[in-house]
C-alpha cells in the first residue's frame, strides 16, 4: 500500500468571485502516480479548481498544498505541468520550433544539444515525431492537444494538470490520449484530468465528482458504483445529485 503523502491536499478550499462563491469548502486528496479524474458538468468550478492548484486563481482561501508546498509556490514551477483548454502552442511555428522555444524558456542555461534531446523525447512520448516539422496550424485537433501536452512534459513534471484535454476529439483520439495518460502514470507521473464527459470517468483510477462548486464524491469508480448500487459512474453521479430519484432499470 502506498504510504507516500498525496500529490495534492485540499482542506476548506474556497474561491470567491465577486458575490459568488465558486468553490465551497472543498476537502480532497490526489494520490501520487495515478490518473485522477475531475468530473462534473460545465460551469461547476472545475477550471477554477485547476487554476487554484497551479497558483493562477485569485481570492483563494483554505488550505491547498501541492507536492508539499502551498499552491503557486515558486518551487513548483518546474514540477507541475499545466495544459489549458485552449492550445498553448504558436500556430505559425512548427511543432519542434514550439518545443525548442519553450525548452529554452524553461532551461535557458541548457545546451542546444540537451534541448534537442529533450524535444526528441517529448515528441516520442506524445507520438508526434512524424509531425515535428509541420506547422501547428496544419495539425488536427488531436495533434494540437498532444503538442500542448508535449510542452507541459518538457520539464518532466511530477504532476500534470489537464483541463478538458479531450474536448471535441473523436473517440479514437480520445482513446489514444487516455492511453498516453496511463502510460505516464505508470512511469510515476501524477495526473489530474478534468472532463464533463461522464464516460471518461471509467478510464480514471480515482474520481473527484463536482457539482455547483461542491464535491459530491472522492473515491474510485468501483467504490462509487458499489456505494450507490449503480451500473455506471454516470448513474452514480445522478444518484448523488438526487438520491430520491428512481433508479433507471438496466436495459441489458
Amino acid at each position: 500500500m502506498n504510504s507516500a503523502p498525496p500529490a495534492v491536499h485540499a482542506a476548506g478550499l474556497t474561491v470567491q468571485r465577486g458575490a459568488r462563491t465558486v468553490l465551497k469548502g472543498l476537502d480532497f486528496a490526489v494520490p501520487r502516480g495515478q490518473v485522477t479524474g475531475l468530473l462534473g458538468p460545465s460551469g461547476c468550478g472545475k477550471s477554477t479548481l485547476l487554476r487554484a492548484l497551479v497558483g493562477a486563481q485569485a481570492k483563494v482561501t483554505g488550505q491547498l498544498d501541492v507536492l508539499g508546498h502551498p499552491a503557486g509556490h515558486p518551487a513548483l514551477r518546474s514540477r507541475v505541468g499545466y495544459v489549458t483548454q485552449a492550445p498553448s502552442v504558436y500556430a505559425d511555428l512548427t511543432v519542434s520550433q514550439n518545443l525548442d522555444y519553450f525548452a529554452t524558456v524553461l532551461s535557458p542555461g541548457a545546451s542546444r544539444a540537451d534541448r534537442r534531446s529533450t524535444v526528441r523525447r517529448v515528441l516520442a512520448e506524445v507520438d508526434l515525431t512524424a509531425h515535428a516539422d509541420q506547422l501547428v496550424s496544419r495539425l488536427s485537433g488531436g495533434q494540437r492537444s498532444r503538442a500542448s501536452l508535449a510542452v507541459a512534459l518538457l520539464g518532466t513534471p511530477e504532476l500534470l494538470v489537464l483541463d478538458e484535454p479531450t474536448v471535441g476529439l473523436d473517440p479514437v483520439l480520445r482513446r489514444e490520449l487516455w492511453q498516453l495518460f496511463h502510460r505516464l502514470a505508470a512511469e510515476g507521473t501524477t495526473l489530474l484530468v478534468s472532463s464533463h464527459v461522464m464516460d471518461e470517468a471509467e478510464r480514471c483510477d480515482r474520481l473527484l465528482l463536482m457539482r455547483d462548486g461542491q464535491l459530491l464524491a472522492d473515491d474510485t469508480p468501483d467504490a462509487l458504483r458499489a456505494s450507490t448500487r449503480a451500473d455506471t459512474v454516470e448513474d452514480a453521479f445522478l444518484h448523488l445529485v438526487d438520491p430520491s430519484a428512481p433508479r433507471q432499470e438496466a436495459t441489458r
